[in-house]
C-alpha cells in the first residue's frame, strides 16, 4: 500500500481574517462579513458629532470596507474633552482627518477618507451611487424643506440608500431610519426551533415508508427498542390510526387535539424501570405545537401579494425571482420548501441519522425544484449569466421562506404624519395615570425636534449656538398646535392639550439647554453602538432593524422604539 493511499488528507485551520473576526462571523457569517467588506459609509457631522465617530468605531472594528467623514470643524478644547479620538496634538486640526486617523489605527485594513468641508458645500452637485449607507448627525441644514436640493432625506431615498439622522443632546440621544421603498430581508434569524417543520400532515413518501417499518410490530418491541422510537415517527402513526378511525382526517380543533394527545399518552409503557419513556413524553409535548395545517406569515404574503414579484421590469432583482419561485413551489404543492432541519429527540443514532438523511434529501429536492423555477423564470425576464441569483441566495430563502421581512421604507416629516402618527404622539403626551405602565419618550422626541428647529432657524450650526428653555418652548409650542391641527383633520378621537403637553416636555426642554446642545461622551457612545448595530443589520440584510425612530433616555435608562415624523 502506497503512502500517498493511508495519508489522510491535510486539514485546512482557519484563515488570519476568520481567526479575526471570529466570533462576528457566528453572528453573520460569510456573507455577511463580505457585505460589511464591500460596504462604504458616508457620515457628515455637523457640530461636535461625537455620536457619528462613536458609531464609526464600532463599525471600523468588525471591518467595514470604506468610510468617508465629511467634517468642517477644527479641533477645538472642548472637543478634546468630549471626543477620545482626539488628542493634545489634534488641538487646531481639521477634526474629520484626525478622527479618521485614529479610527483607521483601530484596523488597518479599514480604508478611511476625509473631507473638510460644510455639509451643504459637500452635498452641491454629488451624486452618492459609491456610497451603501448614509450617517447624518443632527440638527443639519441639509434638512431643509422637500424642493431644496441639499435635502439629503429626498435624494438618498430616490437612489435607494439607507440614511440615518443621529441626535446626541446632553442626556438624550435619538436616530431615525430611512430605509429605500422597499427593503427585503431573507435571513431574519429566527429563533431556530422555529425552523423546524416536521411536515407532520403532510408527510412525502419516504417519510411514511419509514414510519411503517419502524413501528410495524410496535406493541412486539422490547422496553429499549420501544423507548427509543424517535417521537416524530409515534405521531405519525398514532396519526394514522386517528384518521382511519375519522373519515381521514387529523385532529384539526383543540378539544381533537386534546383528545389526540391522550391516545398517545396512554401508549406509553410505564412498566419499566424508570416509569415512563422520554419519547414518548416528547411526542405528547409535540402535539399542541406540530400538528398545525401549513401556513405562510404575514411577512412573506405581504411578499406574494406585491406588485414587484408580477412585474417583469421591478422584479428582475433576484430576491424577487427567488420570490416568484417560492410563490409558484407554494401554489402547486400548499406548503413551503422544506427547511430540512430536526430538533434533537430520544432515538437511537442508527434512526436518528436515517431520518436526518430523509429530511435533508426532501430539503434538497425542493431546493432544485424552486431552483429549476428560478431560472426558468429569469428566462423570462431576460437574465442570464452573471446577474443570475446564486444557489446560496436561492437555498437560504428555501430555509428561511417563513420568516422573510418586506419593509416599506416611509419616513415622513411632521407636516406629513398619518392619523396613526398623530394618535401615537398625543398618546405619549398625555399625563400618566394610574394605569400608565411605563413613560413614554414622545417627549423626548418632540424636545429634540424643538431644538432641531431652533439650529435650523439659527443657520443650521449648533456648535455655537446659545440654547434656552423660552426659545425651545416657542419651537416646542408650534409643534404641538401642528400635531393638534393634524389630530382636528383626521377626525381622531384623540385629543391634545398643548398646556398640559407643555408640563411634560419642559423638563426634557430644561435638560437640552442645560446641556447648551452639546453632547456627552457616554450617551454618544452608548448611541453610537445602537446605532452600529442597525446599521449592520442594514449592511448585511440580515437581522430586522428599527421601524423606524429609536429614542434613549439617559437619565432613566431607558429606550423605545416608535414609528414617527422624521
Amino acid at each position: 500500500m502506497s503512502v500517498r493511499a493511508t495519508t489522510p488528507p491535510i486539514l485546512q485551520g482557519p484563515t488570519a481574517k476568520e481567526k479575526k473576526y471570529d466570533r462576528q462571523l457566528r453572528l453573520w457569517a460569510a456573507a455577511g462579513q463580505k457585505a460589511l467588506e464591500d460596504a462604504h459609509v458616508l457620515l457628515i457631522n455637523n457640530g461636535p458629532g461625537v455620536v457619528g465617530v462613536e458609531t464609526l468605531k464600532n463599525l471600523v472594528l468588525p471591518g467595514i470596507g470604506n468610510f468617508t467623514i465629511v467634517d468642517a470643524g477644527i479641533v477645538t478644547e472642548e472637543d478634546l474633552g468630549i471626543n477620545f479620538f482626539l488628542d493634545a496634538n489634534s488641538l487646531g486640526k481639521s477634526r474629520a482627518h484626525e478622527t479618521r486617523r485614529f479610527l483607521q489605527e483601530l484596523n488597518p485594513e479599514v480604508n478611511g477618507q476625509a473631507v473638510q468641508q460644510e455639509p451643504e458645500v459637500y452635498m452641491k452637485g454629488r451624486t452618492f451611487e459609491a456610497n451603501t449607507l448614509i450617517l447624518l448627525v443632527l440638527p443639519s441644514p441639509l434638512l431643509g424643506d422637500s424642493s431644496s436640493p441639499t435635502d439629503l432625506a429626498s435624494v438618498t431615498k430616490d437612489l435607494g440608500i439607507p440614511i440615518f439622522f443621529v441626535y446626541s443632546i446632553g442626556f438624550y440621544s435619538m436616530f431615525t431610519l430611512q430605509l429605500p421603498s422597499r427593503f427585503p430581508i431573507v435571513d431574519t434569524h429566527p429563533d431556530p426551533t422555529s425552523l423546524q417543520d416536521l411536515r407532520l400532515l403532510n408527510p412525502w413518501p419516504e417519510l411514511v415508508d419509514f414510519t411503517r417499518v419502524k413501528t410495524a410490530d410496535l406493541s412486539n418491541l422490547s422496553d429499549h427498542e420501544h423507548g427509543h422510537i424517535p417521537y416524530l415517527l409515534l405521531l405519525l402513526h398514532h396519526l394514522e390510526d386517528w384518521k382511519g378511525r375519522n373519515d381521514g382526517k387529523a385532529p384539526g380543533t383543540y378539544a381533537e387535539k386534546t383528545r389526540f394527545r391522550d391516545t398517545v399518552s396512554q401508549a406509553m409503557r410505564r412498566d419499566n424501570p424508570e416509569g415512563g419513556e422520554e419519547n414518548y413524553e416528547e411526542a405528547v409535548a409535540a402535539v399542541l405545537k406540530n400538528l398545525n395545517p401549513s401556513s405562510i406569515s404575514s411577512g412573506l404574503q405581504e411578499v406574494f401579494d406585491s406588485e414587484e414579484l408580477r412585474s417583469r421590469a421591478q422584479g428582475s432583482a433576484s430576491f424577487w425571482i427567488v420570490a416568484h419561485a417560492i410563490h409558484t413551489f407554494h401554489a402547486r404543492h400548499g406548503v413551503l420548501p422544506l427547511p430540512g432541519s430536526l430538533p434533537d429527540m430520544k432515538a437511537q443514532s442508527a434512526d436518528y441519522v436515517q431520518l436526518q438523511n430523509i429530511y435533508r434529501a426532501k430539503a434538497k429536492k425542493d431546493l432544485a425544484e424552486v431552483s429549476s423555477l428560478v431560472r426558468q423564470r429569469e428566462s423570462e425576464v431576460g437574465i442570464t449569466g452573471g446577474d443570475a441569483a446564486p444557489e446560496a441566495e436561492i437555498e437560504t430563502f428555501c430555509k428561511g421562506a417563513a420568516y422573510v421581512k418586506l419593509i416599506r421604507g416611509e419616513v415622513r416629516r411632521t407636516d406629513e404624519m398619518t392619523k396613526e402618527q398623530a394618535v401615537r404622539i398625543a398618546q405619549g403626551l398625555e399625563p400618566p395615570d394610574e394605569f400608565t405602565f411605563e413613560d413614554s419618550l414622545v417627549p423626548i422626541w418632540l424636545g429634540v425636534k424643538a431644538y432641531g428647529r431652533l439650529v435650523e432657524s439659527e443657520g443650521g450650526k449648533n456648535d455655537s449656538l446659545h440654547v434656552n428653555v423660552d426659545s425651545l418652548k416657542s419651537h416646542a409650542e408650534v409643534f404641538l398646535q401642528d400635531i393638534k391641527t393634524g389630530l382636528r383633520q383626521y377626525e381622531t378621537d384623540a385629543t391634545l392639550e398643548v398646556d398640559s403637553a407643555m408640563e411634560i416636555v419642559v423638563p426634557i426642554l430644561q435638560e437640552i439647554a442645560r446641556s447648551g446642545g452639546t453632547e456627552l461622551h457616554n450617551i454618544a457612545a452608548l448611541t453610537g453602538g445602537m446605532v452600529a448595530q442597525e446599521v449592520i443589520k442594514v449592511i448585511t440584510k440580515q437581522y430586522v432593524p428599527i421601524e423606524n425612530v429609536c429614542i434613549f433616555d439617559g437619565v432613566k435608562s431607558k429606550s423605545q422604539v416608535l414609528r414617527l415624523p422624521i
